[in-house]
C-alpha cells in the first residue's frame, strides 16, 4: 500500500470519530504502523483534582494504538480493540496529551499494538501512561 494511500484512509476515518472531535484530539502525524494523537487539556477533560481524565488518556492511546494497526492492514480491513491495558504512572498535568501508538507485532489475525502517552507543558514532557493490547482485522 503507498504511503500517501494508508495516510489519507488513517486520516479519514479519524475525521470521522465522534469520539475524538468531543475530545478535541487531533491527528498530528501518521506513518506505517505509528500514530501519534494530541488532545489539549482543559477543565472539559478534567478529573476532580484538576489532571486530564484518565478517560481521555486512555482514548486517545487506544485510539493512537488502533490507528497504528490500521495503517499496516489490507485496504479490504478495518481494526477493533480485542482488548487494551493501561498503566496509570503520573498525573497527567499539563498543557496537553501526546499519544504515540506504535504496532508491536502485526499479525494475520491479531495485531498487538502499544502507546505511551506524554504530558507537555512547552518543552517538557512526562510520561504519563502506557498502554499494551490486541487489535483484530475486520472486513469492511
Amino acid at each position: 500500500m503507498s504511503v500517501a494511500s494508508f495516510e489519507d484512509r488513517v486520516r479519514e476515518s479519524f475525521a470521522s470519530q465522534g469520539l475524538m472531535q468531543t475530545l478535541g484530539a487531533e491527528l498530528t502525524e501518521v506513518s506505517e504502523g505509528h500514530v501519534v494523537i494530541e488532545a489539549s487539556l482543559s477543565p472539559a477533560v478534567s478529573q476532580q483534582q484538576g489532571a486530564a481524565h484518565a478517560g481521555l488518556t486512555f482514548a486517545i492511546g487506544d485510539s493512537s494504538a488502533g490507528y497504528a494497526s490500521l495503517s499496516m492492514m489490507p485496504k479490504d480491513c478495518e481494526v477493533v480493540t480485542a482488548e487494551m491495558k493501561i498503566h496509570l504512572l503520573a498525573p497527567a498535568v499539563g498543557e496537553r496529551l501526546v499519544a504515540i501508538g506504535r504496532v508491536v507485532k502485526p499479525g494475520r489475525r491479531l495485531f498487538v499494538a502499544a502507546s505511551d502517552i506524554w504530558a507537555v507543558t512547552g518543552d517538557e514532557r512526562r510520561q504519563v501512561a502506557t498502554l499494551l493490547g490486541t487489535m483484530v482485522p475486520v472486513p469492511v
